[in-house]
């Protein structure tokens, strides 16, 4: 029998001083059961990090072809493709091609460092596209704060991320290794 996504509600607040973006967001977010715990709460970083009134997740990792978290205009046209983890350089071309503006958000330890070096060359190609990195040691502490019902408080000022819950708080310092050209 196959497993089914766990959903998660979060409620977020949201005070980006770099942005002046100020609102509150309830979020139901479906986990598929191979994405982690880490993963989940980088989306939801990514979330904060670019909310706006039109930006939606998608169906999720069940969605081909999809972005997982964008920003659609009125007219159809993808603003923004936001990727998480280490993408295909094929994958982001593809993105690149389909969206006005390509945000990636890298993680996963060790492997960034190696996946940097050997796409970097082909990445300055994509004028459109910006990429971050997310400290390992971080998503971890993001980790540890995922509960099924989450009342979330994301302060964002100068580049830095406190992410905040009533018992706990972590500082995000995402490493900017790509931007827009």
């Amino acid at each position: 029998m196959a497993k089914t996504a766990t959903v998660f509600k979060a409620t977020i607040n949201i005070a980006d001083m770099d942005r002046g973006y100020y609102a509150d967001h309830s979020l139901t977010l479906a986990q598929h059961p191979s994405e982690t715990d880490e993963r989940m709460m980088v989306r939801l970083l990514a979330f904060a990090l670019n909310a706006g009134e039109h930006l939606t997740f998608s169906r999720g990792l069940s969605a081909e072809g999809e972005p997982e978290l964008f920003e659609q205009a009125l007219t159809g046209e993808i603003e923004l493709w936001v990727a998480f983890g280490q993408p295909d350089e094929k994958w982001l071309r593809k993105a690149s091609g389909r969206a006005k503006k390509v945000r990636v958000y890298a993680y996963g330890g060790r492997s960034v460092p190696v996946w940097w070096q050997q796409n970097q060359n082909t990445f300055q190609r994509y004028g459109n596209m910006q990429i971050w990195e997310v400290p390992e040691p971080q998503v971890k502490a993001m980790g540890a704060l995922v509960d099924r019902s989450m009342q979330l408080q994301f302060n964002i000022s100068e580049g830095q991320v406190w992410l905040s819950k009533a018992s706990d708080s972590v500082l995000i310092e995402p490493v900017l290794l790509k931007d827009w050209q």
